[in-house]
């Protein structure tokens, strides 16, 4: 090989050498702007067991859910019961969130992804009430944009940690129950009523005449009898049947503040629906006005448990268990979906089987 040929082999290797190291240079320059940290936990080392309270700010509110003993409860609501398989799911997703993207963003771009004033601010803290994590969730991130953004789920969200103003992180879960509204954090759970035996409206002061009615039977298996009833007056027992099964389900909407006046809810003057069980218990559901789609309303529960009959000792267990927390509910006023209540505030002649059913 003379030396022309290795003259010009040399230089060809140096432009190989040097076409090799642009590429890479154009290929690390399109790398993320953090890329070591893709993939990392975003709130490295924490234990859901070290989680004693999750607070949530928005622009339009704020709920603190802490623990309490053995209990959950919301401080907004004096403690209200929180629903706790709602809180524990959302902990777990806190702790196992992961960066997904992260890069630069100023200011503009804060106030544009709801980064800012305008964002919600989680925060995980200690028994000691001092933050063991926290971050602004922001907007949902799409990896395509829907029609309609609000209603969209969303395939993250953008968020943001304390002390980096200057870096959006994106999620991949979009922390749909991040919202400081308490109907999404409480307890849905009223009170459950077996074996009802007597079911009685009483309508509120001022009510058109006809609308109180009381139902009765002698046994868990026994029809429906209406009491006082007159003339040709013979109760439908379908809808009995639902009156008593829709009041032994009765299930919350939400909790409202502390310090509402009785008259601000209409529990001044109720409609008081009392119902008694085989098994010795009174429950009293006191319904007042209307907000929106719910009733405002109180819950009272009486009487000790004195079960019969060959199961007595399983009912009394099952009935032991649930009553602290039913009577519990007295100390609040809730309110209920006014679809769960259609069933028992009919008027008495809605109870009535109609004269052509009567015939058949």
């Amino acid at each position: 090989m003379n030396a022309r040929v290795v003259a010009v082999l040399v230089v060809l290797l140096a432009a190989m050498g040097g076409g090799a190291l642009l590429v890479r240079q154009q290929a690390d320059s399109q790398k993320p702007a953090d890329a070591a940290n893709l993939g990392q936990p975003l709130f490295k080392g924490l234990q859901a067991a070290a989680v004693a309270a999750v607070a949530i700010r928005q622009p339009k509110g704020a709920i603190t859910i802490e623990k309490k003993g053995e209990r959950w409860v919301i401080a907004e609501l004096d403690g209200f019961p929180a629903d706790y398989d709602k809180l524990r799911d959302f902990v777990l997703k806190a702790i196992a969130l992961k960066v997904g993207q992260s890069e630069p963003i100023g200011e503009k771009d804060r106030a544009r992804l709801l980064l800012d004033a305008g964002g919600t601010v989680i925060e995980l803290r200690g028994a000691d009430g001092k933050p063991l994590a926290q971050l602004t969730a922001g907007k949902k991130y799409f990896k395509a944009e829907p029609e309609n953004p609000e209603r969209a789920i969303g395939d993250g969200r953008y968020v943001a940690l304390p002390g980096e103003e200057k870096r959006v992180i994106v999620i991949s879960d979009p922390l749909t129950q991040a919202s400081a509204k308490t109907a999404d954090w409480i307890s849905k759970a009223g009170f459950e009523v077996e074996k009802i035996k007597t079911l009685e409206l009483g309508a509120a002061p001022g009510a058109q005449s006809g609308s109180s009615w009381r139902i009765e039977r002698s046994g868990d298996n026994a029809d429906w009898k209406l009491a006082g009833a007159r003339g040709d007056e013979k109760l439908e027992v379908s809808k009995a049947n639902a009156a008593a099964y829709t009041f032994g389900r009765i299930e919350l909407a939400d909790a409202a503040p502390k310090g509402l006046k009785p008259e601000d809810a209409g529990l001044d003057k109720p409609t008081v629906v009392t119902a008694t069980t085989l098994d010795g218990l009174t429950y009293t559901l006191k319904v007042g006005k209307l907000e929106g789609e719910n009733h405002y309303a109180s819950i009272a529960v009486a009487g000790e448990p004195k079960p019969e009959g060959q199961d007595a000792e399983a009912r009394l267990k099952k009935i032991s268990e649930r009553l602290p927390r039913e009577k519990e509910l007295a100390q609040y006023v809730v309110l209920v979906p006014k679809s769960k209540l259609e069933d028992i505030l009919k008027k008495r002649a809605d109870l009535l089987a109609k004269k052509d059913e009567k015939k058949k």
